[in-house]
C-alpha cells in the first residue's frame, strides 16, 4: 500500500517537498528479503524500467532504482560487487538504500555490479539471466538543470526551471513563473545557460509578462532587455564565452504551426534569425551575422574560446504577395541547416570570416544544437531531415564530429527510434546528456551516456529517480538539460523579486 502514494508524489510543485513520502520510500528500501533457493532459470534478462541493463554509470551516481515488468508483484533482486552484496524487493520495485548503494557502487568502480532478479509467478520462483551495471572510474557533474514544461505548446502557468543533484535525489526550483504570474498575462521562461558549468555566471530568459533576460554576473543579479531597434528580437539560445564576459545569442522571429495530417503535429520555425554578441559588463550588443538570406542560430563557443560554432540555413523568400510567416509554413521542409565555424580574436573581440564545416543541407539533412567537448576534440549536434527544432522530429539523432579530421558519424549508444535533441557534455567530457523521447514518443526525458576516451558512446540510461515509476506519472517534459558543477546560488525569492522590476535596456553598437 505504501508505494501507491508515489503516484501523488509526481504532482509538480510538491515533487520533493513531502518528508512523509520520503520516509515511506526509505522504509520500503530498508528490508532485505531472502533470495529464493528453489527456482527455475529463465534464459533472458528481466524487462525492467528504467532500463539499467548493461549500462555504464558514473562513479558518484545515485541509486539506479528500477521496477520489474514481468507480470508479477513479488520480486527479489540481489546486487553484488566484490564482497559487498545486498538484496531488495518491495512488490515489483527494487528500491535501494542510498548508503548501501554507495557501498556497492564504490566496490564496483572500474568494474561492475552483478544484478540477479528473481520473480514469483503462479506460485513458483523464476531466476532471470543476470545483468551488469558497470561503474566508471570517472564521476559526473553533481548537478543538472532543465525546464519542466507541459506539452500544451501555449500554456505557461506551471513552468519551471529546476535543478537536480545526481548524487542523490535532491531537486528544487531555480525559478518558476507561479511566483510571478498566474493565468492572465502568462510568462514563458527558457534557455538557462552557464559559463563553464559554474552558476556564478548564468542566465535565463523571460518572455511576455515581465519579459527580460535574467543575468547573474559574479553572483550579482540584473535584468536586461536585449531587444534593440537594430535587432530582430531579444537574445535567444545563449552561449557564454568560457573565459570572457561576453555572450553569443541568436535573435529570432519564431512561430509555430500545427498539422492535422502529419504524424508530427507541431512544427517550430524561424522566419528570420541573426547572431549577436552581448557584453555583460557594458550592456552593449553587436551584430555577428545578419545576412537576410541566412537563418543563423544556435551559437556555441569552443572550449578555448577562439571559435564560435553555429548553424545556418540558406533560405530566400520569393513570394512577395504573402507574408513571410505564411510562406515559411508552406516551405518549412526546405529549411536545412549546416554547421559553421567563425574565428574569434579574444583581445579585440572581433570575428573572422565563417567557414562551413559540415554541409548537412547537401546531404538532405539539417544540423542543429552544436556543443563542443571540454577537451576541444569533438563536436556533437542533432541531425534531422529539416528545420531547427528537432525535439519534434522522430527521425532526429545525435551526431559526432572529430574536429581534427572533420569526420562525422551518427553516435551509437545514445540514439533511439524516437527524437534525440539538446546534446551536452559534462565538464570532464566523459558523459553526454540528451533530451530523449524514447520512453513514449511524447515526453522528453534526460538520458545520459558514458563517452569513453576512444570516442565511443555507451548505452544511454535515464536519470534515476527515487521512485522507479516516477516517469510514468510525471506528465511534463524535460527541456534543455544542462550540466552544472554546483547548484544555483541565487535564491528563488531573489529571482522572483528581480523579475517584477523593469529591465535595463541594452545598447546596440554598430561595428564596421
Amino acid at each position: 500500500m505504501k508505494l501507491r502514494f508515489f503516484i501523488l508524489h509526481s504532482t509538480f510543485f510538491t515533487l520533493h517537498s513531502s518528508f512523509f513520502i520520503s520516509m515511506l520510500m526509505l522504509l520500503a528500501a530498508c528490508g532485505h528479503p531472502a533470495v529464493p533457493t528453489d527456482y527455475t532459470s529463465v534464459d533472458k534478462t528481466p524487462f525492467i524500467q528504467p532500463d539499467y541493463t548493461e549500462v555504464t554509470v558514473p562513479g558518484n551516481i545515485c541509486p539506479t532504482n528500477f521496477s520489474v515488468k514481468e507480470g508479477t508483484r513479488e520480486v527479489v533482486a540481489r546486487l553484488t560487487a566484490g564482497k559487498v552484496s545486498y538484496t531488495y524487493g518491495d512488490e515489483n520495485n527494487i528500491i535501494m538504500d542510498e548508503n548501501e548503494w554507495t557501498e556497492l557502487r564504490d566496490a564496483a568502480k572500474g568494474g561492475s555490479i552483478k544484478v540477479e532478479v528473481f520473480a514469483k509467478k503462479d506460485g513458483a520462483w523464476q531466476a532471470f539471466k543476470p545483468f551488469n551495471i558497470y561503474v566508471a572510474e570517472e564521476d559526473i557533474d553533481p548537478w543538472i538543470s532543465y525546464r519542466n514544461i507541459q506539452p500544451s505548446y501555449v500554456a505557461y502557468e506551471k513552468l519551471a526551471i529546476r535543478q537536480r543533484n545526481l548524487t542523490n535525489f535532491d531537486e528544487s526550483d531555480i525559478y518558476n513563473n507561479l511566483g510571478v504570474q498566474t493565468e492572465a498575462d502568462g510568462q514563458c521562461i527558457n534557455c538557462h545557460s552557464y559559463q563553464n558549468y559554474h552558476t556564478s555566471n548564468m542566465l535565463f530568459h523571460m518572455r511576455q509578462s515581465y519579459g527580460g533576460t535574467m543575468i547573474v554576473h559574479d553572483g550579482q543579479l540584473k535584468k536586461i532587455d536585449l531587444k534593440t531597434d537594430s535587432t530582430i528580437s531579444a537574445g535567444v539560445y545563449p552561449s557564454w564565452h568560457p573565459t570572457l564576459n561576453v555572450i553569443a545569442f541568436s535573435t529570432n522571429s519564431t512561430g509555430q504551426s500545427f498539422h492535422t495530417k502529419d504524424l508530427a503535429k507541431i512544427e517550430v520555425q524561424d522566419t528570420k534569425s541573426d547572431l549577436i554578441l552581448y557584453d555583460v559588463e557594458t550592456d552593449e550588443v553587436f551584430n555577428v551575422e545578419n545576412d537576410s538570406n541566412e537563418l543563423e542560430v544556435f551559437p556555441c563557443w569552443s572550449a578555448d574560446g577562439k571559435t564560435l560554432y553555429y548553424c545556418s540555413a540558406h533560405f530566400e523568400y520569393y513570394n512577395d504577395s504573402i507574408a513571410k510567416e505564411t510562406e515559411m509554413i508552406q516551405r518549412y521542409k526546405e529549411v536545412k541547416y549546416s554547421l559553421y565555424a567563425k574565428p574569434f580574436d579574444m583581445k579585440t573581440r572581433r570575428f573572422g570570416p565563417s567557414e562551413k564545416i559540415y554541409d548537412a543541407a547537401a546531404e538532405g539533412k539539417s544540423a542543429t544544437l552544436p556543443r563542443v567537448s571540454p577537451d576541444g576534440k569533438y563536436l556533437v549536434f542533432a541531425v534531422g531531415e529539416f528545420g531547427c527544432f528537432h525535439v519534434w522530429h522522430k527521425d532526429a539523432d545525435i551526431y559526432l564530429m572529430n574536429l581534427a579530421t572533420r569526420q562525422t558519424r551518427k553516435l551509437e549508444g545514445i540514439n533511439s527510434k524516437e527524437s534525440e535533441s539538446y546534446p551536452s557534455f559534462s565538464s570532464n567530457g566523459r558523459w553526454l546528456m540528451t533530451a530523449s523521447r524514447r520512453d513514449d514518443g511524447n515526453y522528453t526525458r534526460p538520458y545520459i551516456s558514458y563517452f569513453d576516451k576512444k570516442g565511443v558512446c555507451h548505452k544511454a540510461f535515464e536519470v534515476p529517480q527515487r521512485d522507479p515509476n516516477f516517469y510514468t506519472f510525471f506528465l511534463r517534459s524535460y527541456n534543455r538539460p544542462e550540466f552544472m558543477v554546483e547548484p544555483v546560488g541565487v535564491s528563488l525569492k531573489t529571482f522572483v523579486s528581480k523579475a517584477k522590476e523593469d529591465a535595463k535596456k541594452a545598447k546596440f553598437v554598430s561595428r564596421k
